[in-house]
């Protein structure tokens, strides 16, 4: 099976000189195992595009932790809610008919897709969690970490100028091992200034919102 040493991965990748989508994202996902990422804003898009476009995730045998700011476009929010409803047939509810959902929403009973909200406790924080970390597991053992300039995750269809910065395993053990004990601290809420918590609990309190940047372009 192949591996991560097959890539052929550069040190940084940047919009104006590469195709992040065709030299990184692809291939990453394509050989991945395990997939954590933090960042501000989480796109519903993301993850219909990863379900949809890899065996590994579509079959089962790859698993995706997620963590997010508190703030969604409106369709993505509405869209979560349905996602994460422990209604029998929201999808029959809403009129949504899309398969690709239905495959996403699947995932996330099974425990395949895990989501948390960062929420910020501290009045000297900015009240949004903007960590842009991300991390590549494949089975052999072998990790990818990245962080990059994006504040919501990849859409295939529009592309936003970034740059992303690489560390692998196999040359920079470190880097990568504080990397993946940085996204651990998160996601067992052991950080200061930032909670936790289950899309759930977030919601019923209050805690969601929406990027009235995006509202403005609905």
């Amino acid at each position: 099976m192949a591996t991560f040493l097959d890539i052929g991965l550069k040190e940084e990748y940047r919009s104006d000189e590469d195709d992040l989508i065709e030299d990184f994202f692809i291939p990453c996902f394509s050989k991945c195992v395990e997939y954590d990422r933090c960042i501000e804003y989480l796109s519903i898009n993301m993850i219909k595009t990863v379900f949809d476009a890899y065996d590994n995730f579509r079959q089962g045998a790859a698993k995706m932790r997620l963590i997010a700011g508190h703030r969604f476009r409106p369709a993505d929010l509405d869209l979560l809610t349905v996602l994460l409803s422990k209604s029998r047939n929201p999808f029959e509810k809403r009129g949504i008919k899309d398969e690709k959902l239905r495959l996403v929403r699947k995932a996330f009973e099974r425990g395949q897709i895990e989501l948390k909200i960062g929420i910020s406790n501290d009045i000297k924080i900015s009240d949004t969690f903007s960590e842009k970390l991300g991390i590549y597991r494949d089975s052999h053992g072998h990790v990818i970490a990245y962080v990059s300039t994006a504040k919501s995750s990849f859409d295939m269809k529009k592309k936003a100028f970034e740059s992303i910065e690489v560390f692998t395993s196999w040359g920079d053990a470190t880097r990568v091992k504080r990397k993946m004990q940085i996204f651990e601290r998160l996601w067992r809420n052991r950080v200061k200034y930032i909670d936790m918590h289950g899309f759930e609990y977030a919601a019923k309190n209050g805690y969601l919102k929406y990027w009235k940047e995006w509202l403005m372009h609905e």
